[in-house]
């Protein structure tokens, strides 16, 4: 089976570029399918988080490693996403219409969001979206009538036309569907103009704008559709929880989405999925291994957070592609083994060492 997408010059590029990555991205897919009966239910609960996760990511990659604009305040889209869809699935409405729902509030949330960006950028634009992340968390718990304020909501299950998913496996397989179809979305996104011209942004904005980009255009855009696959992923995450509160879209919330794709290795959907399991599995290498360390390192508060700090640091100074740019390294050394060249990246390091004192 191939995936292809047609350019306006009726070339074909094909998504999967050889037989080798059709091959394991098709093993990808059995062992995905085949996990329901496979892992323990409490795996599988974790990689219903994973994918949800990586959706999200995928739209906070568009916007942050494709088109060059940070938010620190994603959480709030997260949020947006998740009432919307609990608010109308608790009405009756059917799954499908209610997460479209979702999808469309939380991208109109997006472009009102996304007009700071067309005359702030760098630090202060992501100090206007950490503001609008407080202002949502605010609205949430004030806006008692439809949020339930500080006290939550309860979701319930998603159904469509009498068709209750109430299982696990159901939710799994709803999970990697959307899942798989935003990766898809996305692959074709940057593969067309519009992709293209978010790339040229991010390297150059003058160089862009000389091209005949339009910058208000395509900047509001990537916002709007990066928000929409956060409203979509907090559809799903909010029926995962089964309860959701405004607590849950915090500014930490939003800074362990931005740790999220920056580990995982911006510019790259694989970093998505990547940062998704390094944010799910963190937590719990962290909660295992703590056991072994000193009581007064252990059983110290705000572990996590100083381990999350000194990987992130970590990271930024040692491999600034993050988890995928490194298995790219690897892969490298693996191909060209025995006649790989220690200094084969050393260029490479140094264009990204100039390239961050611009």
């Amino acid at each position: 089976m191939r995936f292809i997408f047609k350019t306006d010059y009726g070339q074909d590029i094909d998504l999967v570029k050889h037989n080798g990555q059709r091959f394991w991205y098709g093993l990808l897919m059995v062992v995905l399918v085949a996990a329901p009966w496979v892992f323990p239910e409490y795996w599988l609960a974790q990689l219903n988080f994973v994918l949800i996760y990586a959706i999200v990511g995928l739209g906070l990659m568009l916007l942050a490693g494709f088109t060059g604009l940070f938010s620190i305040g994603h959480a709030a889209f997260l949020g947006v996403g998740a009432y919307t869809e609990a608010v109308f699935n608790n009405m009756g409405v059917p799954f499908p219409i209610s997460i479209a729902l979702a999808g469309l509030l939380s991208a109109a949330v997006g472009v009102i969001v996304g007009l700071p960006a067309l005359r702030v950028k760098g630090i202060y634009l992501g100090i206007a979206t950490l503001s609008f992340g407080f202002i949502v968390e605010e609205v949430l718990a004030r806006w008692e009538s439809v949020t339930g304020g500080n006290a939550g909501i309860t979701v319930k299950k998603p159904a469509m036309f009498g068709w209750s998913i109430d299982s696990g496996t159901g939710f799994y397989f709803l999970c990697l569907i959307i899942a798989v179809v935003a990766t898809l979305g996305i692959l074709n996104l940057l593969r067309s103009p519009t992709g293209r011209a978010f790339v040229a942004i991010r390297d150059s904005e003058i160089s862009a704008q000389s091209m005949g980009i339009h910058l208000a255009r395509y900047k509001t855009l990537s916002f709007a559709l990066s928000a929409m696959l956060a409203g979509i992923g907090g559809a799903l995450y909010a029926h995962k929880l089964s309860f959701i509160s405004p607590d849950q879209f915090n500014i930490l919330q939003s800074i362990d989405l931005l740790l999220m794709v920056v580990i995982g290795g911006l510019g790259s959907v694989h970093g998505a999925f990547l940062g998704a399991i390094f944010l799910i599995s963190m937590p719990q290498l962290i909660s295992l291994t703590k056991d072994y360390l000193p009581a007064t390192i252990g059983q110290a508060p705000g572990l996590q957070g100083l381990v999350y700090g000194l990987v992130l640091i970590a990271f930024v100074l040692f491999e600034p592609l993050g988890l995928y740019g490194r298995w790219l390294k690897v892969r490298t050394y693996l191909q060209l083994f025995p006649f790989y060249r220690k200094g084969l990246f050393k260029r490479q390091k140094s264009f990204q060492k100039s390239d961050r004192l611009k």
